[in-house]
């Protein structure tokens, strides 16, 4: 369930959450698309670690709920991170590490789970204006935001940023548009890194691919499944948490089957 060029995993991925809840303590983890699907499964389970979460989304009314929702679980109080990637520019990705080096001095983990899906249809009849929006929130926003926190990621004792990737990039098909393409140059994105980071100690990047699931991106796709027998992005939480605090060095720059780990997850925790 994970791969990396000419390198094996050294050791299995934990397949249920750590039983430390103050695993996370201290440090301050950024969520784009935190409002989302699999956001807010993060984002909570995060808090629910002892970290700082840092909300990022569109919606500010979105956000504030679920701010509501981390302190009424007796959580860490979180940041509100209100940008909207498809216009973002470069300044306010600066802006944006500026803000959060002097609210709080650090960055321990970013986790790239923000999605636009765009059009789906054939090239002929797809708008630039549309592919622009959707490369910009799919492919540039976590470039530009990672570029732009990379400085504090070096401060930290152990940063990872971790991108949230799909079979449509690593495989991409007819119709798929800028959402494959976007998708496609996320995962070169992640080797560049794995590459240029190789040597750097306290850094790693990940990708994981999580596979079908119960999400608004979902239901969009595929507007004919029935969403609910698919997996709850909750199932992946401890994959996550793993990736963001816990894996060794020599397991960076990998992509993860989402899919292959439920299963190996599944049959070594069956339920009771």
């Amino acid at each position: 369930y994970y791969r990396r060029p000419s390198r094996a995993i050294a050791t299995p991925m934990p397949t249920s959450a750590s039983q430390n809840p103050e695993r996370l303590a201290g440090q301050v983890i950024l969520i784009t698309g935190a409002s989302g699907g699999l956001g807010s499964v993060l984002a909570m389970g995060c808090a629910a670690q002892g970290a700082t979460v840092v909300l990022h989304g569109r919606v500010v009314r979105k956000l504030e709920a679920l701010y509501d929702r981390i302190l009424a679980a007796g959580h860490p109080e979180p940041t509100i991170l209100p940008l909207d990637f498809a216009i973002a520019k470069a300044e306010d990705f600066a802006n944006v590490a500026s803000a959060l080096q002097a609210q709080h001095g650090r960055i321990d983990a970013i986790v790239h789970t923000a999605v636009l899906l765009g059009s789906l249809g054939p090239i002929e009849h797809q708008a630039f204006d549309s592919w622009l929006a959707t490369v910009r929130v799919d492919l540039l926003a976590p470039f530009g935001l990672t570029r732009a926190l990379l400085p504090m990621l070096r401060a930290a004792p152990d940063a990872s940023v971790t991108f949230t990737l799909d079979t449509r990039g690593q495989e991409p098909k007819a119709f798929w548009g800028a959402y494959a393409v976007a998708k496609a140059g996320l995962s070169a994105l992640l080797a560049i890194l794995a590459d240029e980071w190789e040597n750097v100690a306290t850094l790693r990047v990940n990708g994981v691919v999580p596979g079908p699931m119960r999400s608004p991106l979902r239901a969009q796709t595929h507007p004919g499944d029935d969403i609910t027998r698919l997996p709850s992005p909750d199932v992946f939480l401890p994959l996550y948490l793993y990736l963001i605090s816990g894996q060794p060095k020599s397991e960076s720059g990998g992509v993860i089957d989402g899919q292959r780990w439920l299963q190996l997850a599944q049959a070594t925790n069956p339920p009771s």
